[in-house]
Parts: structure tokens; C-alpha cells; sequence
């Protein structure tokens, strides 16, 4: 269980916290040492005073006794031990400090205890008669609503935390904006420009955080207009090679087949850099089913005859989907299970319902993929030559990855125990 927050909201409630109990400590031993104790002391020599005043000294004895003419002015009452007990002293409180000071003022050993209630009673125990008790009404001690004190800490510390907790939500709200927006640029999209609200600092951080979002938009227009421009000029020489390989000899067909072959390998490569930088952000989210789409996915390959596919579709709820984005997922992988590993393949899905996880996987029957390879290649340009020889720009891959980043996802590729490659394909429908 962690004690200590690790947000910056939390981690600024505790610290005014600590810092408003520190407060409350050091004022309430403030008023105490200042306050309340001067009154204590103040009124324990009162009564103390007074009891002096009601003995008075006998003159046959020469040893102190009670004047009832002096403690019946003062509203005290003489009790013995046993008459004291009936009259309450066992439920009176006792109290050290007053104790220690009473004996002090009269000279001697006494004993303080008091009654609460209205009026609040003190009894005391004079070193001048250690048999008797005497009480000591104390008229107007005890009244009030509640202690001001009490109410005073409660009402200082109501207004800190509630003032905090609007100080930090207000601080956090830009930060919780800014952090949505980078996880957005993250996954390849361009957010709207963020509201430049808060502090200075967090003012200069958004605007900061809008001009490198400008740029990167800019950027990504510009490649996709560069890519968009060469394709184009590619494939007029393209056009032309294949009309003059057309024009060849029949004895030179095997020139004209390679020619064909080189063309179709460089009109996919253009293809995929078509892909690559195509902005698929820009299409709508909609509501689908990702088991419809695997299904359709399906169908279109069911016109190759050499190629058979599973099929073990369990049911999964409907989310927001890009339709034609995650299309093109299905193709890609599906088209690289039967280039590079089988003529069999199996497509599986399903709902992870504690993490809010769908999910759905393309496994071949091939040779599969060293693992020192796996992860280096969802990076562009990068392929898996070394187990499956693979063919074109190495961009298929890096653009399955851009299009599950996009939604919220992540995407991984493993060996099976048994033979061939699982790709795995996860979409977080809480995100």
C-alpha cells in the first residue's frame, strides 16, 4: 500500500496537510503556554487565597482552623471524608498540575480535583486539615458553545484543504490537457491548439507545446506531399520500362519476366510509402465491430485457393473504430502470414473484460522469427531477412504499429511454442 502520493495533486494536499497539522500543533501549544496556563496559575492562587482566608489561627491550640463566617462568604462547603465521597468526590477528576501549584500557595501537600458541569466544582484537600474537603464553586467556567479554540483550528483547517484542493485542480487542469494532447501526438494525431490558461510557467509550457504540434503537422504535411510527388514521378518510367519490355523478342521472354517482376516489387515499395505517410488519423471514428471486419478481411482471401484460413472469433463488444485503418492491419498481416510462413492460418479474437482489452491474433505455420529480431522490427525500414526473407521497403510493419497507436493499442509479435509467428493485435477500449 503506498503511503506518499505520487501525483502532483496529491503530493500538494499532503504537503499543506502536514504543513496546516504543524500549524494546529504549534498554535494550540501557543495558547496553551501563553493562555491558559497564566489563567490556571492565576485562578489556582485565587483559591488558594481564599482557603488561607477562611482558616484562621486558634488561640488555645495555636494550630489553624475553619472560620465559618469567612468560607460561608466565599460559597464554600466543608465536608469530611466520608460526607465528600457521598457528595461526588469519587467521580471529580484529579489533576496533577493544580495539585502541584495549590500546594505551593498553602505550604503544604493538598489535592486538587474538579467537577465539570455548571457550575464547575473544585475540590481541594488543605495541607492545613488533611481530613476535610472543601469545594469551591466556580460560577461562569464552563459556559459557551463549544470551545472557541476548537472552532477556530476547525474552521482554519475546512478553508486551507478547501482552498488547496481548488489551487491544485485548477493548476492541474491545463497539465492534465497537456498531457492528453502529447499522448495524442504520441500516437501519431494532431491535437487542436491547447487553451493557454494557468500560471506563467504552464502558459509558456502550452504555447510551447502548440508551436512543436504546429511544426510536427507541417512536418508531416510536407513529407506526405514529397512522398506523394515522387510516387508519381515514379511510375510514369515505370509505365514506359513495362511498355518497352513489351516490345522484346519471345526468345528474350525470361528478360521480360524479370522486368515485370522488378516493376511490381517497385510499384508495392511505392505502395507502402504511400501508406506509411498517409495521415489516417483524418478518417472518422465510428462504431464497429472488429469481428465484422475479420470476417470481411476473410472473405476477400477466400478466392486464393492455395490458401486456407481459421477462423476462432469469440464475441466482443462494439467500440470506436477506424474502419478502413484497422482494415488495413488485418490485410497486412494477413498477407504477410501467407508470404513469409504458411498456406494455413489461424485468426483468433476476444474481450479481456477486467483490463477493457480487445484483441485479436494472425499465427502462420512458418519457420517464425529469431527473438533477438522481433522487436527491432516495427521500426521503418527494418525486415526479417535473416528468418523469412523478406521482400520490399520494410515499412509494413511501422505502419500496423502507427495505425494501433492510434487507437490507444499496441501490437506484438512472438514465436509460437510449436512452430510459426503470432501477431497480436491489443485495442484499449477504455482509453
Amino acid at each position: 500500500m503506498r503511503i506518499f502520493p505520487k501525483s502532483a495533486f496529491g503530493q500538494t494536499v499532503l504537503l499543506i496537510a502536514i504543513l496546516l497539522l504543524i500549524n494546529q500543533v504549534v498554535s494550540l501549544v501557543s495558547v496553551t503556554f501563553y493562555f491558559v496556563s497564566p489563567n490556571v496559575k492565576q485562578i489556582n492562587n485565587l483559591l488558594a487565597n481564599q482557603i488561607k482566608m477562611a482558616f484562621v489561627e486558634d488561640l488555645d491550640s495555636h494550630t489553624p482552623v475553619l472560620e465559618p463566617r469567612f468560607y460561608n462568604v466565599a460559597n464554600m462547603k466543608v465536608y469530611s471524608q466520608s460526607e465528600a465521597i457521598k457528595h461526588g468526590l469519587d467521580q471529580a477528576i484529579p489533576y496533577q498540575l493544580w495539585s502541584k501549584q495549590m500546594s505551593e500557595n498553602l505550604g503544604g501537600p493538598a489535592q486538587v480535583r474538579i467537577t465539570q458541569g455548571e457550575p464547575y466544582l473544585y475540590w481541594v484537600n488543605p495541607p492545613q486539615d488533611p481530613s476535610i474537603w472543601i469545594t469551591i464553586p466556580m460560577v461562569g467556567l464552563g459556559q459557551g458553545d463549544g470551545s472557541p479554540h476548537l472552532v477556530y483550528l476547525l474552521m482554519i483547517g475546512i478553508l486551507s484543504v478547501g482552498g488547496s484542493l481548488i489551487f491544485v485542480r485548477r493548476l492541474n487542469r491545463p497539465l492534465q490537457a497537456l498531457q492528453d494532447a502529447a499522448l495524442q501526438v504520441g500516437r501519431g494525431q494532431v491535437p487542436k491548439a491547447l487553451k493557454e490558461e494557468g500560471s506563467t510557467e504552464l502558459i509558456a509550457v502550452t504555447r510551447a507545446f502548440n508551436q512543436m504540434s504546429k511544426g510536427i503537422k507541417q512536418l508531416e504535411d510536407d513529407r506526405a506531399l514529397l512522398t506523394a510527388g515522387i510516387s508519381h514521378d515514379l511510375r510514369t518510367p515505370l509505365t514506359r520500362i513495362r511498355l518497352a519490355s513489351e516490345m522484346l523478342p519471345e526468345d528474350q521472354n525470361w528478360i521480360k519476366e524479370g522486368i515485370e517482376h522488378d516493376i511490381e516489387d517497385m510499384n508495392e515499395i511505392i505502395d507502402q510509402f504511400i501508406d506509411y505517410v498517409r495521415q489516417d488519423q483524418q478518417e472518422c471514428l465510428e462504431n464497429g465491430n472488429i469481428n465484422e471486419l475479420i470476417q470481411d478481411a476473410v472473405q476477400a482471401r477466400n478466392i486464393e485457393e492455395d490458401h486456407n484460413i481459421r477462423l476462432n472469433l469469440n464475441p466482443i463488444p462494439n467500440t470506436l473504430i477506424r474502419r478502413v485503418a484497422l482494415k488495413r492491419v488485418l490485410d497486412n498481416l494477413i498477407e504477410n502470414a501467407f508470404r513469409y510462413g504458411s498456406d494455413n492460418i489461424e485468426i483468433d479474437s476476444g474481450f479481456d473484460k477486467k483490463n477493457q482489452t480487445l484483441w485479436f491474433s494472425v499465427r502462420d505455420f512458418g519457420p517464425g522469427i529469431p527473438d533477438d529480431c522481433i522487436q527491432g522490427l516495427f521500426e521503418p525500414f527494418t525486415q526479417g531477412d535473416k528468418a523469412r526473407g523478406s521482400l520490399g521497403s520494410g515499412l509494413g510493419l511501422a505502419i500496423i504499429k502507427r495505425i494501433v497507436d492510434m487507437h490507444s493499442g499496441h501490437v506484438t509479435l512472438t514465436n509460437h511454442p510449436e512452430q510459426g509467428l503470432i501477431a497480436k493485435v491489443y485495442i484499449n477500449i477504455g482509453a
